[in-house]
This record gives C-alpha cells, sequence and structure tokens, in this order.
C-alpha cells in the first residue's frame, strides 16, 4: 500500500470533468485506487463515490493505491492530481 496527501488546488475543487477523468485512470490501473477526505473514503473508480466527496479548493485528500502497479499508479496519480486539482 502506497499514499501521498493532496490540498485541492482547483478552484472548481473535485468537479465532473476531471472526476470523470480520475475515474477513467483509476479503471486503467491494476492497483485498487481510493481517497479519503476527514472521514469519507471513497472508491475512485466511480463517479458518484468521488462527486459525494465534495471536495473543495483548500480540502486535503489522502489516495492510497493498493496492488500490482503500485509504485506506476502512485506515480501517475500524483501528476494528475499535480495538474487538474
Amino acid at each position: 500500500m502506497r499514499e501521498f496527501t493532496h490540498t485541492i488546488a482547483n478552484p472548481a475543487g473535485l468537479h465532473g470533468r476531471p472526476a470523470a477523468r480520475l475515474v477513467q485512470l483509476a479503471q486503467e490501473l491494476d492497483s485498487a485506487v481510493t481517497l479519503r477526505k476527514g472521514e469519507r473514503t471513497a472508491d475512485a473508480g466511480g463517479l458518484l463515490n468521488l462527486m459525494l466527496l465534495a471536495a473543495v479548493p483548500g480540502d486535503q485528500v489522502t489516495v492510497r493505491v493498493e496492488g500490482g502497479d503500485e509504485d506506476g499508479a502512485l506515480a501517475a496519480l500524483e501528476r494528475f492530481f499535480r495538474e487538474n486539482l
């Protein structure tokens, strides 16, 4: 298991378009990807799950990766968050 924490910087927060792209990325990975904001946890493989996190600018989310391609998946997800959120 690997994880990192990211502070949402996108002025719109974790909204529809980047959330949909995150779902697509998560579904392409061999590892399971989950996001946690406070007490809420969401499977990154489902758009509704991510939207229910209601992550807004300034919120910290922890991204957890578990599975066979953890190192590569972690790098791809860190890049995605840095560039989009």
